[in-house]
């Protein structure tokens, strides 16, 4: 077993400043595993570990597909159009003053056949969320990940959405996944392996929750992309881009 560290550039989401970290990269006789909790953002360290051991020692999950469309990601205003050309998917970051304008003006960027997706991260309460969905639905919006807080206030808003709606933050294990097919409270699933424990533990989260899933990375190096690639093509059906072209908003990589 080997462990590695190196630094990230800064990373701002206008809620979260994202600086140097460190990364624990674990080598075994599966190949390479990354556990990189960001500081933060919710996500057990045991669990992150966990990850990072079973991706080194034990067999990636098959795959059923070859390709995995990714989608591009703007975390704020400043965004260069050019960086957007190639991609299918554009997801924004929202849930802070302005956002309504940077969602106008990235659906400007990349026009009508681009897929646009927004992000909050559970920064809404349920009466904020309807009013904001509504105001940004003129976009052709393909999704709303994480909306508001709970699964209660999801399951809320998509029932009163005209957009739909995934799940992120608020499902962290196969109970909650339970849970949320029960209330009907998402359209889609956010996968991120670290924060679920590892592959398995993800596709019995997907499986349990019973809607498409979206693979998502937490600004992990090429390590963690890769084995976020890997849960991707092991899913059984995967119609959404996921968000693992993120290795550009690292200032270095291994």
């Amino acid at each position: 077993m080997s462990t590695s560290r190196l630094q990230p550039k800064e990373l701002t989401d206008h809620r979260l400043r994202i600086g140097n970290r460190s990364v624990t990269l674990v080598e075994g006789p599966a190949g390479w595993g990354e556990c990189s909790p960001l500081a933060g953002y919710p996500c057990d360290p045991t669990r992150a570990r966990r990850a990072a051991d079973e991706a080194a020692t034990l067999p990636w999950p098959a795959p059923v597909r070859d390709r995995v469309a990714v989608n591009a990601l703007v975390d704020g205003a400043g965004f260069d159009p050019d960086a957007l050309r190639g991609f299918s998917c554009v997801k924004v970051k929202v849930g802070y003053p302005g956002a309504v304008e940077v969602v106008a003006a990235v659906r400007d960027a990349v026009g009508p056949r681009v897929a646009l997706r927004v992000d909050a991260n559970g920064a809404w309460d349920v009466d904020t969320a309807l009013a904001r969905i509504g105001a940004l639905s003129r976009y052709d919006l393909e999704l709303v990940e994480q909306p508001v807080p709970t699964l209660d206030e999801l399951a809320e808003v998509r029932r009163r959405s005209p957009v739909p709606v995934a799940a992120d933050e608020c499902v962290r294990d196969t109970a909650a996944a339970h849970r949320l097919r029960a209330l009907a409270a998402a359209d889609a699933i956010v996968l991120k392996l670290q924060p679920l424990g590892g592959f398995r533990a993800a596709l019995d989260v997907a499986a349990a929750a019973g809607v498409p899933a979206i693979v998502t990375s937490m600004m992990e190096t090429s390590v963690g992309i890769a084995a976020g690639l890997a849960l991707a093509a092991a899913l059984p059906e995967l119609p959404y881009a996921c968000g693992l072209a993120t290795v550009p908003f690292l200032d270095g990589d291994v």
